[in-house]
């Protein structure tokens, strides 16, 4: 684990997220999940924006307006879907997301009927 970006911190978000699955199950709306793990992360005390609003510039031009999930102690960017798979646009919307706000990592979590599935983008700048 030495090598991973942010590893306990990782290991939280991703802790939240198995245990937000394992109490609401598969088949709901990306909100109730979202808010679901609002609330987790306020009773374990780890800072988080939620809904953020960031701008891609080129220069002082805004080129594109993103919405964040989350914004994890302004350290880790948590992208939340509720679909059976990741397509190439849900990671290069991380990514997006990361290249915003100059982060290294991002954490994508798709809540499957098989249960949760994550990936971590990172971004080296």
């Amino acid at each position: 684990m030495t090598n991973l970006i942010y590893p306990k911190l990782s290991y939280q978000i991703v802790g939240i997220l198995f245990s937000v699955h394992n109490e609401l199950g598969y088949g709901l709306r990306e909100e109730t999940y979202q808010k679901a793990i609002a609330s987790a992360l306020k009773n374990k005390g780890i800072p988080f924006k939620e809904k953020l609003k960031s701008k891609l510039l080129i220069g002082d031009r805004v080129i594109k307006n993103y919405f964040i999930d989350f914004l994890i102690d302004d350290k880790i960017v948590l992208e939340i879907k509720a679909q059976e798979r990741f397509y190439k646009d849900n990671i290069a919307q991380v990514y997006d997301y990361l290249k915003s706000k100059n982060l290294k990592l991002g954490i994508i979590a798709n809540f499957t009927k098989q249960g949760v599935k994550f990936k971590r983008i990172v971004h080296k700048y």
